[in-house]
C-alpha cells in the first residue's frame, strides 16, 4: 500500500493530498534515472497514471462506505480521545498500526478485499510509480471496518485519518527497489527489503510482510519473511497475464470472482469464495 489513497477509500486530509505533485515529480525522477541505466517500464507507468487518474475521478462521486460508519463509530463511541498526552498519541500509533496490518492481511487472505488490492500488485516492476497504482473500486470494498473500532474507542475520525495517512505516506518511498537493507532498523521498522518480498510473486514470498511503518506485527504474529540472497524476488500476478488497461485491469479480479460465486455450487461455496483466499 502507499500514499493517495488508504485502504477504505477514505479521502486524506488536504494538507497530504497536496504533496502529489511531490510524489509524482519523485516517481518522474526515477523513471528517467532508470530509463537512463536500461531499466524502465513505460508502459507499466502510463497503466499506473491512468489508474490515478480514474480513481481520482472516481473519488468526486462521493460514494464510499468510510463515511457512514465511522460517523455510526463516533456517535456510539465508548469516550472522548483528545490526544492531550503523549500516551495517547502513541496509542492512536500502535493501534492504527495493528489496524492497519489486519486490514493489508485480509487485503491478501480474503478474496474480496483481495479484488481490489490486487491492482496494486499488479505491476511488473517495483518502482515508486508503482506505489500509486491503487485502483478506483476500493472505496466500495468495505475495508473501513477495520480501522472503526478505533473511532468506536474514541479518537475522532480526523486524527484517525491523520495517522493513516502518514503511514501510507511512509509507505511510499518503500517502493524504491534499488534502496538497499538498513542495518538493525530491518527489525523493527518497515523497509524497502521488507517491501520487496511483500510484493514478490514468488511463492517463497507470498503473503509476508503486511506491517505499515512497523514489521513488529509480522514479526509477532509468524508473517514475516526476510529477503533472500540467492531469490530475488519478481513482481507481477501470478498465473494472471499482464493487463496494462487500467480500466479491464481493476475489473479483472472482480470479473474473477463473479464467475466463480455464479459457479459454485450453493450458498455455503459461494461464502467461502467470497471469504476464502484468492484463487491461483
Amino acid at each position: 500500500m502507499t500514499l493517495l489513497a488508504p485502504p477504505s477509500g477514505l479521502p486524506l486530509p488536504r494538507v497530504l493530498g497536496g504533496l502529489l505533485g511531490l510524489v509524482l515529480a519523485a516517481a518522474l525522477v526515477e523513471a528517467l534515472v532508470l530509463w537512463h541505466r536500461g531499466r524502465y517500464d513505460w508502459r507499466a507507468l502510463a497503466t499506473t497514471l491512468g489508474d490515478l487518474v480514474l480513481r481520482r475521478a472516481a473519488g468526486f462521486t462521493g460514494l464510499s462506505l468510510a463515511t457512514p460508519l465511522f460517523s455510526w463509530a463516533w456517535v456510539h463511541r465508548l469516550t472522548t480521545l483528545d490526544l492531550s498526552t503523549g500516551g495517547q498519541w502513541v496509542g492512536l500509533f500502535l493501534l492504527s498500526e495493528a489496524a492497519y496490518y489486519g486490514f493489508h492481511r485480509a487485503s491478501h487472505r480474503v478474496r474480496w478485499f483481495w479484488a481490489s488490492h490486487a491492482v496494486h500488485h499488479s505491476s511488473p516492476q517495483l518502482t515508486l510509480a508503482a506505489a500509486l497504482r491503487l485502483g478506483w473500486l476500493g472505496k466500495l470494498s468495505g475495508s473501513t471496518v477495520f480501522f472503526v473500532p478505533l473511532v468506536w474507542l474514541g479518537f475522532a475520525p480526523a486524527a484517525v485519518l491523520g495517522v493513516l495517512s502518514l503511514n501510507l505516506l511512509y509507505q511510499f518511498w518503500l517502493h524504491a527497489e534499488w534502496l538497499p537493507r538498513l542495518g538493525p532498523l530491518e527489525w523493527v521498522l518497515n523497509t524497502p527489503s521488507h517491501h520487496r518480498v511483500h510484493h514478490a510473486c514468488n511463492p517463497r514470498y507470498v503473503d509476508h510482510n503486511y506491517g505499515g511503518v512497523l514489521i513488529v506485527f509480522d514479526r509477532l504474529f509468524g508473517t514475516f519473511q526476510a529477503e533472500q540472497a540467492d531469490e530475488a524476488p519478481r513482481y507481477g500476478l501470478a498465473g494472471r497475464p499482464r493487463i496494462d488497461n487500467p480500466i479491464r485491469l481493476a475489473l479483472s479480479e472482480w470479473q474473477h470472482l463473479g464467475r466463480d460465486l455464479w459457479a459454485a455450487p450453493g450458498w455455503r461455496q459461494r461464502l467461502a469464495v467470497l471469504v476464502g483466499p484468492p484463487a491461483g
